[in-house]
């Protein structure tokens, strides 16, 4: 095999490599895109998800995301046997619990609520950007997410 006939070899397997590793990677980007653009379920608060806790019997993971239109609020209340955890996605969060003042959070903020606790402010504390929040609940199976006070 001459010299120029070997580097036309290469040229062409760099050629046909470059061309697969473009396809694959516009592919995955549609398919990453895809998933991106999925919604929410309807109604500003989407289940992600609830799995049993086997090894803690009575005991489940409840993730949730809680989307907020500006300046919404809840009225005070509890997620009765549950460990709340949040983290704020979106937007500005005012939040307190067991009428101690409030704290104004921010997007990559995280908050914890014992069990038992009160939930006295939960906020959107703008008036022109919504607000997106996970929370992930450690929580007792036998009672619902949330109860007003």
């Amino acid at each position: 095999m001459t010299r120029n006939t070997r580097a036309l070899s290469y040229c062409s397997v760099a050629l046909i490599s470059a061309v697969f590793s473009s396809f694959v990677t516009w592919q995955g980007s549609k398919l990453v895109a895809h998933a991106v653009a999925q919604t929410p379920p309807a109604g500003g608060n989407g289940q992600l998800l609830t799995q049993p806790l086997p090894d803690l019997p009575g005991r489940e993971v409840r993730i949730t995301l809680l989307d907020r239109a500006p300046g919404n609020s809840s009225p005070p209340h509890q997620h009765p046997g549950h460990h709340t955890f949040g983290y704020v996605i979106q937007g500005t969060y005012q939040f307190g619990v067991n009428n101690q003042p409030a704290r104004i959070l921010k997007a990559g903020d995280v908050f914890y609520e014992p069990p038992g606790a009160i939930h006295s402010v939960s906020r959107n504390a703008s008036a022109s950007e919504p607000l997106k929040i996970i929370v992930f609940m450690v929580a007792d199976q036998r009672n619902p997410s949330t109860v007003n006070q």
